[in-house]
Parts: structure tokens; C-alpha cells; sequence
């Protein structure tokens, strides 16, 4: 399965992200030269001998792009969303810009409120012009050019497909050129066999987008099969092209996630965007690093909870227990112990717990997750909101049984009532956290919750994981979710 490209229009707005940020960077200190005299060579001299770090900073700025979205097709055709998405974007932008340059003593930035000013003034104006006005000027007579359209094909004739291309059809502007549909055999009935633009069947997918030179694939099943929605998804990845999903079963990813929409219908990407092998290394560099230094820097934290489970009930400060890792493996998980000791209750909570993941939904009191509260402690109730009680997991991700982020690892007994779709969450390593942690924790139905891992596991990359790292910190500091 090779990597798919980007669309073009994402290289372009990058490209002219990058150029104008950098150029604006350079413009400020001419500015700051001809009003304050200051010395312009000197200025140049410390930036080009800091241009390794302007560069850093650069490409960070469009990690912040990114995270608000402005490289999504919905916001960059809408004037004014596009505008809001800019301006929000610079402000953390120049934020940044301040914090590094006290970290590593710009002095040419915190010298000159000039500076800062300038930049901010002139990126913004930059920004808005060519974006908002060039480049969307240039994509909207793109998308009306048919032979640089993107031509597409959805699978699945049945009502969600047909609604789809409805939309599709209404809104040019999203440059696509609809090829046609092709079906599932589970969907096909009397009234698309003799349909025109019905030009196959999913075994046929593979030849067509040949054929039609296909850009992007969009499943859009009316299905309620979790199964056969991921089963076509697997044979549509392995054909080099965009694969996005619309379905109903995928619903709780567009309510948590910010993804992209085609006519204001959010569909899921799931096309591979990084080198499984780089991406397995630089995962577990951060991984080991990221482990290490939150263990070091969160040590009077430990050593604090150790002394309050110690004295408040009677048993070990630290709590192990088997848990199910990559390829369905067992562990031992290591965590704070938030519970009495003693066992009560406990053969009740599994009996509710495989019923719960039978119906796949959420337990009578709304939560996805089942607890025996009369088991947890005075202390436990308050690591456990605030998810403390999962530091020791950094241990975990030392021995490499464990990632920062993932999937929550499942006991044994609730893998072994797994249905076949939901043990695709054990495809790769479990996290300290992931997205289903940042998306509501326990107020997160069951199905809805394997429904979020199967959608890191389909996106997984290094900037994902960094927002999802950077999301779980304000969850655990005003501990939403959390039971």
C-alpha cells in the first residue's frame, strides 16, 4: 500500500504559506532598520546565522495552520471562515514567535516591539490578500476547467450515495468531476443495475480508477455493517488513490474531530500520508523522550500520590493488572491504585461490561465507561477525574509495551467479547492517550469509542499525535470526561 498524495491545492497553500511567512520575517527587519536605525546588516547577520531556527519556526507556524484548518477545501473557498481561520492562526502564531525568541534570545525580535508589529501587520495582510483573494480566485476558475478536475467515483448507489452526489453535483467550486458510482454487492437492487452511471460493482474498483485515472475514492454506504464498511475501506487504500468515508457508523468522528467537508458533508480521510517505517521510528524516538522527560520532570508528582494512596487505604501505592497490547498480546499495565483492595462487585462489573460491548452503545447511566464506585477511594476519585492515575503508563511506554498515543489497551476478557471489526483497535501499540481520550472519555458510547481508535489508527502521523498530546492537557487539568 503506497502513500497517496495531497491534493494539489494543500502543496500550493503550504508552499505560499511558507514563502510569505519567512518573507515577512525578513521585511520586518528592513522596516525596523529604516525607522529605528538600527544596524540592518547586523539584524540580516543574526538571522541568516539563525536561519536553522527561523525555518523551525516557519514550519511550525504551519502546524498551526493546519490545526485551524486551513488546509481544508471548506474553509479555504469561505470568505469569511478562511478570514477568522487566519487571524486565530497568527495570533498563536506571534505568540510563538515571543516565546521562542525569549528561549533562545532573539534579540532583534524582543528589542523592537517594532518588529513584532510589522510582522504581525504584514503576514496577516499578506495572508488574507493572497489567499483569500488570489488563490481562491485561482481555485474557483480551477474548479470550473474540466480536464484538471479531480475525478471521482463513489462507492455505493443506494440513498447516502445518491444524496452525496447530489450535493456534489450542486457545488462546483469544489473542482470535482463525478465519474460515477459503483456498488457494494450487499446494496444492489433492481432499480441501479440498469442505471448509466452505475459502472460497477467494488471488484471492479480497481480497474476503473485506472481506467478514469481516478483522484479520490468516497465510500458512502447506507449500511449498518461496521464490517463491510471496513473491509471495502482496506481494498480502497490499497489503490493509490484519496479515500474518504461517509457514513452514519462514522458519525462521532466529524462530532469530535475537525474534518474536512465536501458541501457541508464531513467526510473521513483515510489515505495513507506517512512511510509506516519513518513513522514507527520517529514514534518511538518521541516516544522514549517524551516518556522519560515526563517521568523526571512529574517525580514530585509521583512521590506525592505515592504518600496520599498510602495513607488514605490500606494496599500498594502502585496497581497492576494484564491488559491486551498489539496483535491481541498480553501486558502488564501499571497504574496509580484508585480502588480498595478488596474484589466486591467485580464479577457483576464484567458481567455488565461484555453486555455493554455486545449492545455497543452506552450503559443505563450514559457513560461508556463502567464502574464499581464503590470500590474507588477518597484520593482515587480525584487522580482518577484528572487521570493521574495513568502516569506510571509512562513505564509502559519505556519497556515499548505502551505508545504516548494510541488506543486504550482492553482487558483480557473484553477482547475476547470483541466483535471481529472492534480487535482492529489492537492493530498497533495502545496509548497513554488518544482520541477517544480527548473526545469525552466516558461520555463516549462503546462502538463510538473503537469507531474513534480505527480513525487514529487510519491517520496516524506525527503531527496528529502532537495534537492530541497537546489536547490531553487541558482535559486532565479541568478533568472532562473523566470517571
Amino acid at each position: 500500500m503506497g502513500l497517496v498524495k495531497l491534493p494539489a491545492y494543500k502543496y500550493l497553500f503550504a508552499i505560499v504559506d511558507f514563502i510569505v511567512l519567512l518573507g515577512t520575517f525578513y521585511f520586518s527587519a528592513y522596516v525596523v532598520y529604516l525607522v529605528d536605525s538600527v544596524g540592518y546588516e547586523t539584524i540580516i547577520t543574526d538571522m541568516n546565522q539563525s536561519i536553522l531556527v527561523l525555518l523551525i519556526l516557519t514550519v511550525c507556524f504551519l502546524f498551526i495552520f493546519q490545526s485551524n484548518n486551513l488546509y481544508k477545501i471548506n474553509i479555504a473557498l469561505s470568505k469569511s471562515t478562511h478570514i477568522v481561520a487566519i487571524v486565530k492562526s497568527m495570533f498563536y502564531a506571534i505568540l510563538l514567535t515571543i516565546i521562542i525568541s525569549f528561549v533562545i534570545k532573539f534579540n532583534f525580535i524582543l528589542d523592537s516591539r517594532r518588529f513584532i508589529f510589522t510582522f504581525a501587520v504584514s503576514s496577516l495582510s499578506a495572508l488574507i490578500l493572497i489567499r483569500v483573494g488570489l488563490i481562491r480566485f485561482i481555485l474557483l476558475k480551477i474548479s470550473k476547467f474540466s480536464p484538471i478536475r479531480r475525478k471521482i467515483i463513489i462507492v455505493g448507489s443506494g440513498k447516502s450515495g445518491k444524496l452525496l452526489a447530489a450535493k456534489l453535483s450542486m457545488e462546483n467550486d469544489l473542482g470535482i468531476n463525478l465519474i460515477g458510482f459503483v456498488d457494494d454487492q450487499d446494496e444492489i437492487d433492481t432499480k441501479v443495475i440498469t442505471d448509466k452511471y452505475v459502472l460497477g460493482s467494488v471488484n471492479d474498483l480497481k480497474e476503473l480508477v485506472k481506467k478514469h485515472r481516478v483522484n479520490e475514492v468516497i465510500i458512502s454506504l447506507s449500511t449498518n455493517n461496521y464490517e463491510r464498511v471496513l473491509e471495502i475501506l482496506d481494498y480502497c487504500k490499497k489503490l493509490s488513490v484519496n479515500v474518504k468515508l461517509n457514513s452514519d457508523l462514522f458519525n462521532i468522528v466529524s462530532q469530535k474531530m475537525d474534518i474536512e467537508k465536501y458541501s457541508d458533508v464531513p467526510l473521513v480521510d483515510a489515505s495513507p500520508r506517512v512511510n509506516t517505517y519513518i513513522f514507527k521510528f520517529i514514534k518511538r524516538s518521541i516516544d522514549l523522550i517524551g516518556a522519560f522527560t515526563g517521568i523526571l520532570l512529574l517525580s514530585p508528582v509521583f512521590l506525592l500520590l505515592g504518600v496520599l494512596i498510602k495513607l488514605t487505604s490500606k494496599g500498594p501505592v502502585f496497581y497492576s493488572q494484564k491488559r491486551i497490547g498489539k496483535g491481541g498480546e498480553e501486558f502488564k499495565f501499571y497504574k496509580f491504585r484508585s480502588m480498595a483492595t478488596h474484589s466486591d462487585g467485580e464479577s457483576e462489573r464484567e458481567e455488565q461490561m461484555i453486555e455493554f460491548i455486545k449492545n455497543g452503545s452506552h450503559n443505563n447511566n450514559g457513560n461508556a465507561k463502567i464502574v464499581n464506585e464503590n470500590r474507588v477511594t477518597a484520593i482515587g476519585k480525584i487522580i482518577r477525574k484528572t487521570s493521574l492515575d495513568e502516569l506510571p503508563q509512562l513505564f509502559n511506554v519505556i519497556k515499548g509495551d505502551m505508545s504516548l498515543v494510541g488506543p486504550r489497551p482492553c482487558l483480557p476478557y473484553e477482547y475476547n467479547n470483541f466483535h471481529d471489526w472492534q480487535k482492529r483497535k489492537v492493530d498497533i501499540l495502545p496509548g497513554c492517550t488518544g482520541v477517544w481520550q480527548i473526545s469525552g472519555r466516558s461520555s463516549v458510547s462503546f462502538n463510538d469509542s473503537i469507531v474513534l481508535d480505527i480513525y487514529y489508527i487510519n491517520n496516524m502521523s506525527p503531527w496528529l499525535d502532537l495534537q492530541i498530546m497537546l489536547k490531553t492537557i487541558p482535559v486532565m487539568l479541568f478533568a472532562r470526561g473523566g470517571k
